[in-house]
């Protein structure tokens, strides 16, 4: 059984970079065709894909966001890691990490983030 848990500061200062960590469990992050996804929602607004980091290594962004956008991951401890700089309050939103890329099927349980102007 796949578990999924996001860390990281719930607040985050304008111009700042926003980094938060998914560590999984049950699976490992670098098992073949698994793809880890982050994931974020604004509030009152619909989810937004912000990019995947492949079994392989390989990361993939949104475009939108690709500028500002970084994953990684680090195997030895079964994590992977989202760095989204030069944050406004625009990107205040509850974040998750998912199992997948374009359908998820684990989830956790998300973490807000809030960016202070």
């Amino acid at each position: 059984q796949v578990q999924m848990q996001e860390s990281g500061p719930g607040l985050v200062k304008a111009s700042q970079t926003l980094s938060l960590t998914c560590t999984v469990s049950g699976v490992s992050i670098t098992t073949a065709s698994y793809y880890w996804s982050w994931i974020r929602q604004p509030p009152e607004k619909g989810l937004e894909w912000i990019g995947a980091i492949a079994y392989t290594g390989t990361p993939y962004y949104n475009a939108s966001l690709k500028s500002r956008t970084s994953i990684s991951r680090d195997t030895s401890k079964n994590h992977f890691t989202l760095q989204l700089s030069s944050v406004t309050p625009e990107d205040t939103a509850a974040y998750y990490c998912a199992r997948g890329v374009a359908w998820f099927d684990s989830w956790g349980q998300g973490t807000q983030v809030t960016v202070s102007s």
